[in-house]
């Protein structure tokens, strides 16, 4: 299986690795600090070297000998190395996003009591749908300020990995209301906002809330009876 490097090091933006084997329309590395996209948050974009020839990764979906990146036309050797790197600013712009959302989900959590129906994120947005049956325009007044006070309060984002049996063990792990990790995974990657959330979650994160910027809800509305729509401008 590949080194999943976006696991252990979100700020990793280039890397060294080897081409395994081709998959379809791209190549499995040994090694990889590109995301393949997952838990609403949306595959990695860049490039790939192999001697004085470069590859555009145009897209990252996962295998089952791990993440294929996806390349058009001529593919980088098997058996040889490369030297890969991410696009950036637009990874870390997801980071934000998606740190944003662990914020949003911390706070409606806490202090509603409402779990998570679904999720995505972009490049300067993002949206989070709750179980709420209600929601209205004094509700999101106040949690867009307790996002702006956890935002700016510079929590620490901090990542482990624990045993399966033991990651369970934490009340409240599942922040969705469906549990959506598969039984089969026995190592458990734990993202905490040391104070405000705790959950089970494989995406990239910056490291402290402070590095959000400026989150503020741009938009609400209703997806059903007890599913509500929270929309977020990243600025």
């Amino acid at each position: 299986m590949t080194e999943a490097l976006y696991h252990s090091d979100a700020y990793l933006k280039a890397f060294s690795a080897t081409v395994v084997s081709e998959d379809g329309d791209g190549v499995v590395l040994d090694r990889t600090a590109f995301f393949p996209g997952g838990g609403g948050q949306p595959a990695d974009l860049g490039t790939i070297w192999q001697g004085g020839a470069s590859f555009s990764v145009h897209g990252v979906r996962r295998g089952t000998s791990g993440p294929i990146h996806l390349i058009e036309g001529v593919r980088p050797r098997v058996g040889e190395a490369i030297e890969g790197e991410i696009e950036w600013p637009r990874r870390h712009a997801l980071m934000r996003a998606h740190t944003a959302l662990h914020v949003l989900c911390g706070i409606i959590f806490r202090d509603y009591g409402a779990s998570v129906t679904g999720a995505s994120m972009d490049v300067g947005s993002a949206r989070m749908d709750f179980d709420l049956e209600r929601l209205e325009a004094d509700f999101v007044a106040r949690v867009q300020e307790r996002m702006t006070e956890e935002i700016a309060a510079a929590r620490p984002v901090q990542v482990r990995f624990l045993p399966r049996a033991e990651a369970f063990a934490i009340p409240d792990l599942i922040r969705t209301k469906v549990n959506l990790l598969p039984e089969g995974i026995e190592t458990i990657r734990i993202v905490d906002i040391v104070g405000l959330d705790l959950q089970a979650d494989g995406g990239t994160h910056v490291a402290n809330t402070a590095h959000v910027g400026h989150a503020r809800i741009a938009g609400y509305e209703s997806k059903g009876r007890n599913n509500k729509r929270l929309r977020l401008t990243i600025e």
